[in-house]
């Protein structure tokens, strides 16, 4: 199973329009070929910018090129085209491709699955703007957090995978139960001074908050880093 995340900018004020477009698209088919299958899109969104994550079994690139040629995708690419702040034109094969290419947004580490009952579990998507020229530490950082907490059978977290590109850090978390009950594992700041190294790297201003420093500010830092759900499927 791999992972991988796009993620771009849309005009502020148009959010709502966007997430609506977002949430009533059809499922393209799955079914790539026999050996490679779509299994699962999830759509977030904080504020006017967009993070779309999906899950291939197989070859990714085949499923990409798969789902960019699917009818019920290309009309809602179409549809959000008016609003988006990078400008493209899916017509031309240059601008899709410098669009794509800038929007990509590569899983730099992944932590699998423990095999909980989906049913207990939700999917957040975290959003992590770092201080310029941080972006790499901070995806550190997580990832070694989260390898950490993978053998702490108390940890709310059941899996998770980081994105990265340049200063944009984007972690996608499967929780178990209430993230507020442990925030700190949840945000990627459990351990000693892990607090004082996020709060370093992160970019808090972007998020409209204050640096982080206590356990009640990484509570409220949580709740600023996490994206709002647009749509989350799976495949049948």
């Amino acid at each position: 199973m791999v992972r991988h995340a796009l993620t771009f900018t849309v005009r502020p004020g148009s959010e709502k329009v966007v997430a609506d477009i977002l949430a009533g698209y059809r499922s393209p088919q799955s079914k790539v070929d026999e050996h490679t299958r779509l299994r699962r899109t999830s759509l977030f969104m904080h504020g006017n910018r967009v993070v779309r994550a999906v899950e291939v079994e197989g070859d990714l690139m085949a499923a990409l090129r798969h789902v960019a040629r699917q009818p019920e995708v290309r009309a809602v690419e179409e549809a959000i085209n008016p609003y988006l702040e990078q400008d493209r034109d899916l017509n031309d094969p240059d601008s899709a491709r410098v669009f794509f290419t800038r929007a990509a947004l590569p899983a730099v580490h992944h932590l699998a699955s423990a095999g909980t009952d989906d049913e207990a579990v939700k999917r957040h998507a975290l959003y992590y703007p770092a201080k310029p020229g941080c972006g790499m530490a901070l995806a550190r950082l997580l990832a070694g957090q989260d390898e950490a907490a993978a053998g702490d059978p108390s940890t709310p977290i059941d899996s998770s995978t980081i994105f990265q590109r340049d200063d944009i850090v984007v972690r996608l978390v499967d929780v178990r139960g209430s993230g507020d009950a442990a925030p700190l594992q949840v945000i990627g700041a459990h351990g000693p001074r892990k607090a004082a190294m996020l709060s370093r790297l992160l970019d808090s201003e972007a998020l409209g908050i204050d640096a982080p420093a206590t356990e009640e500010d990484m509570s409220k830092l949580l709740s600023s880093a996490d994206m709002r759900p647009i749509t989350d499927r799976h495949a049948p």
